[in-house]
């Protein structure tokens, strides 16, 4: 049982405000703000790389819907448990939470590709310039879960624990009162790995190849979200006796790492070829 002296509290409610059936969320708010965030941050990369800014706002209508399919059908088929007894509304309820960022990059990927596509320009060149800011999005984004009360760690009585409500607690640790704030932790290595993936962009754009920031992002995320993941409790898919998002994250993190450096393991291109 823990007794924190000190703890970040939570939101009494998850709802900003009510009009009739309307109610405006923290969450979704939070996912407007990233996707904002993400968009200017894009916008800014495309305009270094000497594409026109506003095609960052253009592909907002091809990967913003894919996206979100994408996510939705991640955790529903992931976590279908959690639906199979009232499937419907609930697998579209997204405003309850429930949105698999591994499923949102595959979708959005997608609508990339069918964007790239339809404006006649390279979906690898695209991605690069739209990783750092989706990595961004996600480290806005990640805060609905604060408010939601959702995606949180083991107990813990460090200052920082965040404060649960009894509804909101797993069973087997009702008695508990503070948890880890995993939502906080995977938000500011977010922020880390946009950083990192600026920086390595600016220092190193002669030895580059286009993908190579796709590849960084997924696999420097994935590394974050393996340990993240190994400190939650919620209910997740097995895969053995383990989360089925820790061996997702695992393979990626590796995959997407080995790529990389396979593809910079020959000997080095001249100075201006890319592929």
């Amino acid at each position: 049982m823990f007794y924190p002296l000190l703890t970040l509290p939570s939101p009494p409610s998850p709802i900003i405000f009510e009009a009739g059936p309307f109610a405006l969320r923290y969450y979704g708010l939070c996912i407007a703000l990233g996707i904002a965030a993400g968009t200017w941050l894009t916008s800014r990369e495309l305009g270094r790389k000497g594409y026109d800014p506003a095609l960052a706002l253009d592909a907002l209508f091809f990967t913003v819907p894919l996206g979100f399919i994408g996510a939705r059908a991640y955790h529903v088929a992931t976590d279908y448990d959690l639906y199979a007894g009232d499937p419907f509304p609930g697998v579209f309820a997204v405003w309850n939470g429930g949105l698999g960022i591994y499923g949102a990059v595959i979708g959005g990927f997608i609508g990339v590709l069918i964007f790239a596509r339809v404006r006649g320009i390279s979906p690898l060149v695209f991605a690069d310039a739209a990783a750092p800011g989706l990595i961004l999005a996600q480290t806005v984004g990640r805060w609905g879960n604060y408010f939601n009360q959702e995606l949180f760690g083991r107990p813990s009585n460090l200052p920082w624990a965040i404060e649960i409500a009894p509804e909101n607690r797993p069973a087997d640790f009702a008695d508990a009162t503070a948890f880890h704030p995993t939502f906080l932790y995977e938000s500011m290595w977010n922020l880390l790995v946009c950083l990192v993936l600026l920086w390595v962009v600016r220092h190193f754009a002669d030895r580059l190849k286009n993908g190579d920031i796709l590849l960084l992002y997924v696999s420097l995320y994935s590394v974050g979200r393996f340990f993240v993941e190994a400190l939650r409790v919620d209910p997740a898919f097995l895969i053995g006796n383990f989360r089925g998002n820790l061996f997702v994250a695992s393979i990626l993190a590796l995959t997407f790492a080995l790529i990389f450096f396979l593809r910079h393991s020959g000997p080095r291109r001249k100075a201006g070829s890319r592929e």
